[in-house]
């Protein structure tokens, strides 16, 4: 069981290490908030990690032999993804002209974020069906909890390591961090456009 841990640990991990929205999000909280506003901002995240994980165990096999379906959500994830962009543009249009952060409900923040994040169920289906391939994941409820535990940890690490290292971040890329909001909105933005192509070419 340990390595079905380990395998949804570095799995999640890995998937979360490069920037995105929810690990940008936290850099920006941690350091333009309190610590307390990072963790509930985690929790919100972890929260729904967890549910999403589990949805991508039970209806893997489901998703695998519906193609439409898979199709369908990726569509779906083009247009979340451009409104986020958009979001995230008003956003960064807001903090120019203002200096004082205003702290809003990180959980919840975190929770939205998480939901509206379309490409985490398709990422753990192909994760565990990766598995499956390897003889190395059957579908019984132990395996199931222990990686959906390891996914969760490995998320929670990837977060805290960014939280952790936020300040040392911000020192080494400069004024990268003032404009988070701006890198966000491109990030999504090529995100929706790299899936949009997909359907086109």
């Amino acid at each position: 069981m340990l390595s079905i841990f380990l395998y949804g640990f570095l799995g999640s991990f890995l998937g979360f290490t490069l920037p995105s929205v929810l690990n940008m999000t936290a850099l920006k909280i941690r350091l333009n908030a309190t610590k307390k506003e990072f963790t509930n901002f985690t929790l919100g995240v972890l929260l729904v990690v967890f549910i999403q994980v589990y949805i991508s165990v039970y209806i893997l096999e489901y998703f695998s032999t519906n193609t439409v379906l898979i199709a369908f959500l990726e569509k779906t994830g083009v247009l979340v993804l451009v409104l986020l962009s958009i979001y995230f543009y008003v956003q960064h249009k807001k903090e120019q002209k203002k200096t004082e952060i205003k702290t809003k409900n990180s959980f919840f923040t975190g929770v939205i974020l998480s939901l509206l994040n379309m490409f985490a169920i398709p990422f753990f289906c192909t994760l565990v069906a990766i598995l499956i391939a390897f003889n190395s994941f059957s579908f019984n409820t132990v395996s199931n909890f222990f990686f959906v535990v390891g996914a969760v940890f490995g998320t929670y690490s990837i977060l805290l390591i960014y939280g952790k290292f936020a300040f040392v971040i911000k020192q080494k890329t400069g004024k990268f961090t003032n404009h988070i909001n701006l890198f966000l909105c491109v990030l999504t933005a090529v995100f929706a456009l790299c899936t949009l192509l997909k359907f086109v070419l």
